[in-house]
């Protein structure tokens, strides 16, 4: 993980959990990654790719996502 670094952009109000199967209807164990952020950029029922990386995971972006990200990105530029 090489944390801050140039063309990276933090997002803020990010959750992390681990989602016990069971319990508050979760079929599967499961890692719940909520943000109002990340929500703008993977809309409810798209499904991207993961992997893990040193210290961390990778979510990659399809074409749609990336030009929700895009427009992200343009916001927090301008701050």
């Amino acid at each position: 993980m090489t944390g801050p670094a140039e063309g990276k952009y933090t997002l803020k109000k990010v959750k992390v959990y681990i989602h016990e199967k069971g319990k508050a209807r979760a079929r599967i164990t499961h890692i719940d990654i909520e943000s109002p952020e990340i929500a703008k950029i993977i809309k409810p029922g798209e499904a991207t790719y993961c992997a893990g990386k040193e210290g961390g995971c990778f979510i990659g972006l399809k074409k749609d996502m990336l030009e929700r990200a895009k427009k992200l990105i343009e916001k927090k530029k301008r701050k």
